[in-house]
């Protein structure tokens, strides 16, 4: 249902963050924002490897600026990355050529928390990498185009650090010692989140893949309590909050919902996720960011096909003035940049009204 125009000003005035007004604008206009999730596919457009972008924040930034020019999104995130806080802490990392950084299954022990605890992850220098990445941004992007980041969830962070079999269990088993692991995560990822702000960016998405196997209480207790601190941080300033769960979230759109966060980024209804329905359970002051397969006629299928899928959704979410057209995950870096445009042209030209 659509806001009046009284209250789509009081809610401007009293939220004064440029991602839900440009959001509740493009509606008024009958138009969507567009924002699908593209940086793997943008490492085509200048012919750079995965691992070269993740540690060379000058072709990171490359990258970004040749989407920006090719696709023109609303909003321009980097590459996904989930190892960056806990390579940060000193966890073991690897760096394939051709594949994102992937933390290793290491053993974790209680003790090691209190020396990670004296580590200032603000001086690591991948970290710092993606920091400067965003000051890039800052300066090399219209001013139109909204600047994304990404932060690795808490519950996320903390499967990483003890293992997700090990996190899993100790929800039911050893609830207290998981509290120290998810807290000390969030001590962790909120340093890295402030000098994302600090440095430009407008939008903070919070992965938490690991926290779809969580009941809904466990998932408030172990995710959603820990990411509301995260939204605290950024209660001062004009930066929207994205909670992004990858699969089967439809048992925890409350959940998330209640955390305090501005937006829900979910998966595709291959993985189970009825975004229509999201929206029935979601207030309407949360925006919701989806779905497109990133596996389906995107990455696989011919341009006609994408355009069909891509009007298929945006007239199903019609009604709802709240969404903002993108993909379900970040696209695979094969994903054929015919079908990137055809995405593209079917959201620009499709029209509510």
């Amino acid at each position: 249902m659509a806001l009046s125009e009284q209250e789509r000003g009081r809610t401007a005035a009293v939220t004064g963050k440029p991602f839900p007004e440009m959001v509740r604008k493009a509606f008024y206009e009958g138009r969507r924002l567009v924002v699908p999730l593209i940086g793997f596919p943008g490492l085509n457009l200048i012919g750079c490897s995965v691992k070269l972008a993740q540690q060379n924040y000058g072709e990171h930034f490359k990258v970004l600026k040749a989407i920006a020019e090719r696709y023109h999104p609303d909003v321009v995130f980097p590459m996904m990355d989930l190892s960056v806080e806990a390579n940060a802490i000193g966890r073991y990392t690897v760096f394939p050529k051709g594949e994102s950084a992937t933390v290793v299954r290491d053993e974790f022990r209680p003790e090691d928390l209190e020396a990670a605890e004296r580590v200032n992850i603000s001086f690591d220098a991948r970290l710092l990498g993606y920091v400067e990445t965003l000051k890039l941004m800052s300066i090399g992007f219209p001013s139109g185009m909204l600047r994304g980041a990404y932060v690795t969830g808490p519950y996320t962070l903390a499967a990483l650090l003890m293992g997700a079999e090990e996190a899993a269990s100790s929800t039911v088993a050893n609830a207290e010692m998981l509290h120290e692991v998810c807290s000390f995560a969030t001590s962790k990822i909120q340093q890295y989140l402030r000098l994302l702000i600090a440095a430009g960016a407008q939008i903070i998405c919070v992965l938490e893949p690991s926290a779809v196997m969580l009941g809904p209480e466990q998932f408030d207790e172990f995710s959603g309590m820990y990411v509301s601190h995260l939204c605290e941080s950024c209660s001062e300033t004009d930066v929207s909050t994205v909670y992004h769960v990858c699969g089967n979230s439809m048992h925890l759109i409350e959940s998330m919902a209640r955390s305090g966060v501005d937006a829900l980024s979910v998966d595709s209804p291959e993985a189970g996720v009825d975004l229509r329905l999201v929206a029935e359970r979601t207030p309407e002051d949360i925006i919701l960011i989806g779905n497109l397969n990133p596996t389906g006629s995107i990455l696989c299928g011919t341009p006609e096909k994408v355009e069909k899928d891509v009007r298929d959704l945006l007239e199903k979410m019609r009604d709802y003035p709240n969404f903002v057209l993108s993909t379900g995950c970040d696209l695979p870096q094969e994903t054929p940049d015919e079908n990137v445009l055809a995405f593209m042209n079917a959201g620009r030209t499709f029209r509510i009204k």
